[in-house]
């Protein structure tokens, strides 16, 4: 997997976090930038360590189903990727209490499950997954201190475009690799 190709489903799969992050920040009346870090660690270190995870899951069975892999990293993606825009339709931001431990674990869990699923692809791919994992983890943490100051700035328009661009990206990215792996694509 290329450097760019890494980048754009760091980013896809971050607009989960990212469209959390704008609610985030959204009920926030004054915000901090202790805020935006808290949340960037959050929602950075699961979009790392769920990808990791998947991976050493995945690689368990990558010999039983290397014949078809590329359906099965395809499938991954593209079911995720409904899942987003579905998601993008909806309107309301979760109800925010605040930055602890007990409010924001929850959320980093729930916005990086995607990113245990694409691990599981990754195990599939060539990919060198210290490097993925630590750039899907900091792209999401520096999308997701934006997006609580967008949030404060500009409030829940931009939370739906976000996750359907994110769908959207992870779909195309799962066509694309399939498509390369069944030679369509040189």
């Amino acid at each position: 997997m290329s450097l760019a190709e890494l980048f754009i489903l760091a980013v896809g799969l971050s607009m989960d976090a990212f469209a959390v992050s704008i609610c985030k920040g959204l009920s926030q009346p004054k915000l901090k930038p202790g805020h935006m870090v808290i949340t960037g660690l959050y929602f950075g270190g699961f979009q790392a360590l769920m990808p990791l995870l998947g991976y050493i899951l995945g690689a368990q069975f990558a010999r039983f189903i290397s014949g078809f892999d590329h359906w099965v990293v395809f499938g991954l993606l593209a079911f995720i990727g409904v899942g987003m825009i579905r998601e993008s339709r909806e309107q309301a931001c979760p109800a925010d209490k605040g930055f602890s431990p007990k409010e924001m674990l929850p959320l980093a869990v729930a916005t990086s499950i995607d990113a245990l699923a694409v691990g599981v692809g990754f195990a599939f791919l060539d990919v060198n997954i210290g490097a993925a994992v630590s750039f899907i983890g900091v792209i999401t943490f520096l999308l997701s201190m934006v997006g609580v100051k967008v949030g404060s700035l500009f409030g829940a328009k931009y939370k739906s475009k976000a996750e359907l661009a994110g769908g959207d990206i992870l779909i195309l990215l799962g066509l694309k690799i399939m498509l390369e792996h069944l030679g369509v694509l040189g």
